[in-house]
């Protein structure tokens, strides 16, 4: 139950983060490069608020490989994003997510059953179903950018799987993610497009979606399989656009409705385990 309740956190900082990025990048409150400097480096204040706040020792301090994940997710998902549309973006986005922690779970001895491929399946044509009518092809450098970013965010759910301790791995790695951030996008940003809504939008992201929502998920990762972490952020997309119809006003629709019953059913079957007599 703890370990479905963190998920659960997690995935719905994710889905607000979308939201608090939509609001953000749509209405031209803050530029791209602006707001990820902004959401790293609020994110890294209020993990080590927290830290210090929680008066125990450090098990872990988090490591540069993590960070350079987390900063390389960030960067490219933000370039990525200036360059191709939302509903392609989050189709190669999670489906780079999927093939690598799958394909590192296969590596290293998970055997899925049956009825987790039918469930992935299932889970990965709702996805479709709801980001693919209507996408024109994308620009192929954003299309590679998102796949990078895919990757990255990936490999960093692999890394905290071998978490000790959440909330200082995850401290650990957002300060380092900061100054890869602010080095890498620096030059980018442009002082003139900060608004203080924009910057608002940006801290939420960081400090709440981003820095809390993160170490949520290294607290549920240690007890989650590669295939399974894997499969459950395949609800985020359906989360975000339910939020955007609740939060944004933004239209119901059947394909909608026929997505979350995919996406929610592909899970289900995965993760919901037939009770068995000895």
């Amino acid at each position: 139950m703890r370990t479905a309740l963190f998920t659960l956190a997690a995935l719905v900082c994710f889905a607000a983060n979308s939201l608090l990025t939509r609001g953000a990048l749509g209405h031209a409150l803050l530029d791209a490069p602006g707001f990820t400097i902004i959401r790293l480096s609020t994110g890294a204040a209020m993990l080590a608020i927290l830290l210090r706040a929680r008066k125990a020792p450090a098990v872990e301090k988090g490591t540069w490989t993590s960070a350079l994940a987390l900063a390389g997710y960030a960067v490219a998902f933000t370039i990525a994003y200036t360059r191709i549309g939302a509903g392609v973006g989050a189709l190669l986005l999670f489906g780079a997510v999927q093939v690598t922690m799958i394909a590192t779970g296969l590596a290293r001895g998970e055997r899925p059953l049956a009825r987790d491929w039918a469930g992935l399946l299932l889970a990965a044509a709702g996805l479709g179903w709801l980001t693919l009518p209507g996408a024109s092809a994308p620009d192929l450098m954003g299309a590679a950018l998102m796949v990078i970013a895919g990757a990255s965010w990936g490999a960093y759910s692999i890394i905290g799987r071998r978490s000790r301790d959440p909330l200082a791995a995850t401290a650990g790695n957002f300060w380092r993610a900061a100054i890869l951030g602010v080095l890498a996008l620096g030059l980018l940003h442009d002082p003139h497009a900060l608004t203080w809504p924009g910057v608002l939008l940006a801290a939420a992201s960081g400090a709440i979606a981003s820095g809390i929502g993160y170490t949520f998920w290294y607290s549920a990762l240690p007890h989650l399989t590669a295939w399974r972490a894997a499969l459950v952020q395949l609800g985020v997309p359906v989360m975000t656009t339910l939020g955007a119809i609740a939060l944004l006003n933004e239209s119901f629709s059947p394909r909608l409705l026929v997505a979350t019953v995919l996406v929610c059913g592909g899970v289900a079957i995965t993760l919901v385990r037939p009770n068995r007599r000895a």
